[in-house]
């Protein structure tokens, strides 16, 4: 159930990161609504922040703790 759960918050991570650069959300892409979003410069800072950190999630797959198993 971990690992389902960090996959899901890196996805959502990384479509925030594309809002963040790109104004592009993927899963509106995917799923159908409005794919182009319009946002000040700070939340766009913000987004990208979140995506970076969803990046960095990525690591916590291969690590050998208890607690991400």
């Amino acid at each position: 159930m971990s690992r389902i759960a960090l996959t899901l918050i890196i996805v959502g991570a990384l479509n925030w990161l594309l809002v963040g650069i790109f104004e592009w959300d993927l899963v509106s892409a995917i799923f159908g609504g409005e794919v182009h979003r319009t946002s000040s410069a700070f939340s766009r800072i913000i987004y990208t922040l979140v995506g970076l950190a969803g990046i960095y999630s990525l690591s916590f797959f291969f690590r050998d703790d208890a607690s991400v198993r």
